[in-house]
């Protein structure tokens, strides 16, 4: 795990070694063990290495094949390095060190641009050949490892955070109107290649992008998910053991990948519980992780699980350890959370997420959690309400998912920044895509490869990266995540949803684990805004910079300070619109205001 950062210039120049270098300090606190630069002409590259695999020198980067010449650096971690190595290996090629970098440029060099079909993992990666002069860049399937890009006439920049691409200077920082109508619909989510800066896009997942000093771009998808049924279709027993050997499979190869030890976030939510359980025999003094926060006492909702990771702790002995945060610590730790945040998010448990991994990256630089295994097992409660809907696909998902109709946003945000309803048009083409077979499979699909990345993929590698540590989700492998989508809907769903995990888990876990409700990572604090949180959001957003901003309309913001906890100010999956509209003018006061121009 690292971060990645450079420039290339179009138009004959030297490339800009202080802006790679202000990025790379950026990014340092995703790779403290060592930073690394290099120029060669109209390119320049930086890195900041979090060393897990192969923990010399010889796997530091930017690093250059001496025989092909070509130079990369690397984010994330290609979990069958091992299987591939041995295959170039038998192809002839020679290596100098034991880690999966170089296996990066050794593929190239055999398998030219295809070799990304070869790859499992997480990735993101700039891989400059000189024989062409082009730039080659990926983002893995899911869009677990970020990258971000800046262009204009001259150059193109591109970095591991957004923030980084802001350090370099030189960048519109106006606000896109499409990415706000996303992120004020889909709470937080603003799908590839917007952000919510008109001067910064991102690559999509699954995609690679070839740019050449003189000639146009290429971008291009390498992989698609499809939902369909195979033929013939297993047994619901052949579901469940192909499940369990491809869960099994996933967490082998997250877990060897490394030459750190590697502990589990443990929620208490089945998901991490069986994790837990499946390594349990297979690890050694077994460390796992949980966090909770003060409940509000007055009836709402409890504010942590420990019931529950406690129990799935002592029924395997693990090396457990547990963290209870105050909520006045909550509101103390928001503008460090932010200061974090590589794009704004309205999750709630993004601060937990940022005191999680200052935590645990004391004891350990990499760790498995359960994330992912809602999408693609199908676990949310809207997904029986959506299927259970009547009328064309967009009217189903929009019931159960968006955040605001297209007429609310529009009352919210002033005319200067006003779209059509972008989010309803994006919604109904990607749903309309080929490949999926019922209603069902077809939200599934935009879930696990759209949805997903934004919330909770992004927010997963972002805080725990912004403290050194590595965060790996084995329930988003490749192959289980394809082996999912080819499973009916009604079977994913049946029993409250997840219904092939549950059946794994089932003379695994303790019944209760398996049985439980589901539970959500709870932060009282920021659902139900109140005390000092209240006061914080009303400073915030009738501060001078808020107002001159221009962005939100006053009467819609009087209306959610009047009344912060009215049933119609909390959105269809119970997110609060007042944290929605604090928490971007703070990310913007944060990261905008005062960045470079």
């Amino acid at each position: 795990m690292c971060g990645i950062c450079g420039e290339m210039r179009f138009d004959g120049g030297q490339a800009d070694i202080r802006a790679v270098a202000r990025m790379r300090d950026a990014l340092a606190p995703r790779g403290p063990d060592h930073a690394g630069s290099w120029a060669k002409g109209v390119i320049a590259f930086g890195h900041r290495r979090l060393a897990i695999i192969d923990l010399s020198a010889s796997s530091d980067q930017p690093m250059t094949d001496a025989e092909t010449g070509c130079t990369l650096v690397f984010n994330g971690v290609i979990y069958n390095y091992r299987e591939l190595r041995a295959e170039l290996a038998s192809h002839g090629q020679r290596f100098v060190s034991q880690g999966d970098t170089e296996v990066i440029l050794k593929a190239y060099a055999v398998w030219g641009a295809e070799f990304v079909h070869r790859l499992e993992g997480m990735f993101a990666f700039a891989l400059w050949d000189p024989r062409t002069q082009t730039l080659l860049l990926a983002r893995d399937r899911f869009g677990m490892k970020p990258l971000y890009l800046a262009q204009d006439g001259k150059r193109l920049r591109f970095a591991s955070s957004l923030p980084a691409l802001l350090a370099a200077g030189g960048v519109d920082k106006s606000l896109d109107p499409v990415a706000l109508h996303h992120l004020f619909t889909l709470h937080a989510v603003v799908p590839a290649p917007h952000t919510i800066l008109r001067g910064v896009r991102k690559l999509q997942p699954a995609h690679v992008l070839r740019v050449r000093i003189d000639g146009p771009s290429e971008l291009s998808r390498y992989w698609a998910l499809q939902a369909t049924r195979p033929n013939p279709e297993p047994s619901e027993d052949a579901w469940v053991d192909r499940t369990r050997s491809s869960l099994c499979a996933a967490l082998d190869s997250h877990r060897l990948a490394a030459d750190v030890p590697v502990g589990v976030l443990l929620s208490g939510g089945l998901d991490s519980s069986l994790l837990v359980g499946l390594l349990a025999d297979h690890v050694r003094d077994l460390r796992t992780y949980s966090i909770g926060f003060e409940s509000l006492g007055d009836g709402t909702e409890k504010a942590d699980e420990f019931e529950y990771s406690d129990l799935v702790a002592q029924h395997f002995g693990t090396r457990h350890h547990k963290l209870l945060i105050p909520n006045d610590a909550v509101l103390e730790r928001l503008p460090h959370t932010i200061a974090r945040m590589t794009e704004p998010m309205f999750s709630h448990d993004v601060v937990a997420f940022d005191l999680l991994s200052e935590w645990v990256g004391h004891d350990v630089k990499a760790v498995l959690a359960g994330q992912g295994a809602d999408e693609v097992f199908a676990g949310y409660f809207w997904y029986p309400r959506m299927q259970a809907e009547h009328g064309t696909p967009l009217e189903r998902f929009s019931r159960h998912y968006f955040d605001r109709e297209h007429a609310e946003w529009l009352s919210m945000i002033e005319p200067a920044y006003h779209v059509p309803d972008v989010t309803a048009e994006l919604v109904e083409r990607a749903l309309a895509q080929p490949g999926a077979e019922t209603f069902l499979d077809q939200v599934l699909r935009l879930d696990v490869t759209t949805l997903i990345v934004d919330d909770p993929v992004k927010r997963v590698d972002n805080l725990p990266m912004a403290h050194a540590l590595e965060l790996r989700v084995p329930f988003l492998d490749r192959q289980l995540v394809e082996l999912a989508a080819a499973m009916p809907p009604a079977f994913r769903l049946r029993d409250g949803g997840k219904y092939p995990l549950k059946a794994v888990a089932r003379g695994i876990l303790p019944d209760a684990v398996i049985d439980r409700p589901k539970g959500y990572f709870p932060v009282p604090v920021l659902k139900h805004v109140r005390g000092a949180f209240l006061d914080r959001m009303r400073a915030l957003l009738n501060s001078h910079a808020c107002r001159n901003r221009g962005l939100y309309r006053r009467a819609y913001v009087d209306r959610l300070l009047a009344a912060p906890e009215a049933p119609q100010h909390f959105t269809r999956i119970q997110g609060s619109k007042l944290w929605h509209l604090a928490l971007l003018e703070w990310w913007l006061q944060t990261h905008v205001d005062g960045a470079p121009a």
